[in-house]
């Protein structure tokens, strides 16, 4: 039931590292695919993009926006657009994706990615960047789940409505973050399944999976955040494993963006995922 099937349902990647990229280039990695964040590398030249483009010579890539604001309340940034079309062009990724988030206001930029109010005018604004997106860059984007830690009370419906109404109103896909949906969970007292198994299945492209920390808040219950550095928990990849029997396999990336530990440590989580996509498998077919 996965999206693509020509795109490479068992695929397994990693975030590229520059740590990684002369091992990588030397020698080789067990894995399928790599992630960048597009904005690291709209540049002119430099080393950058001469890594990248070796990299891309062996490995099919997978292009994360990070600063596109699809929830601003202005029009997205034509020249961000621009850029972000030059590079596409440049390094033909097989996966663009962008979070269901904002991260602008007013010519302000923030270094987060912030929650939306999930309501009919949220939705209007946000169907209409995706729209300008996908035009502007001639191909499908996957829209992200993100990670929150409050909810607004001017929403009047949950995340997974809001999610396919997107998906039916701009035909873009998903890009499925099961971390993100075990955070969420968590923190507002939800159900994690019960949000993904709400989700279209037929417009999910990609999975991303994650660690994340674990605190308190201010009355004393369970807070975990989404920092991208630690191990899957336990929990997340039980998860996961639910999810594949539902989906089949999906092109799923390991996130680790801080703490970041050797290549061969990504390698073993990513073995595991490939392990799980298999178990799936055996069940489907029994």
């Amino acid at each position: 039931m996965h999206a693509d099937p020509a795109a490479g349902p068992g695929l397994v990647g990693v975030g590229l590292k520059t740590q990684h990229v002369a091992q990588l280039l030397d020698g080789g990695a067990a894995l399928d695919f790599f992630e960048v964040h597009a904005e690291n590398y709209m540049v002119d030249g430099g080393p950058f993009l001469r890594h990248l483009q070796r990299v891309r010579e062996r490995w099919p890539l997978s292009l994360h926006g990070v600063g596109l604001s699809i929830g601003s309340e202005a029009r997205l940034d034509r020249e961000h657009l621009a850029r972000l079309a030059a590079l596409q062009r440049r390094f033909e990724p097989r996966w663009f994706s962008e979070h269901l988030a904002w991260s602008s206001h007013g010519g302000a930029w923030f270094n987060d990615l912030l929650p939306l109010p999930y309501n009919g005018a949220t939705l209007q604004r946000v169907c209409d960047h995706i729209d300008q997106a996908q035009s502007a860059l001639g191909r499908r984007l996957l829209l992200e789940n993100p990670s929150t830690y409050v909810e607004f009370a001017s929403s009047t419906m949950d995340e997974a409505t809001f999610l396919r109404e997107a998906v039916r109103r701009t035909g873009c896909g998903l890009l499925l973050d099961v971390n993100n949906a075990y955070v969420s969970a968590v923190n507002h007292g939800g159900d994690a399944w019960a949000f993904i198994g709400a989700l279209p299945a037929e417009a999910v492209g990609e999975i991303h999976l994650a660690g994340f920390a674990e605190d308190l808040d201010g009355a004393g219950a369970r807070l975990l955040i989404d920092h991208h550095g630690a191990p899957v928990a336990e929990a997340v990849w039980s998860l996961y494993a639910r999810t594949l029997q539902w989906l089949g396999p999906v092109p799923t990336l390991i996130e680790r963006d801080n703490h970041i530990p050797t290549l061969a440590v990504l390698e073993a989580e990513a073995a595991l995922a490939r392990r799980h996509m298999t178990a799936a498998d055996a069940v489907s077919v029994a």
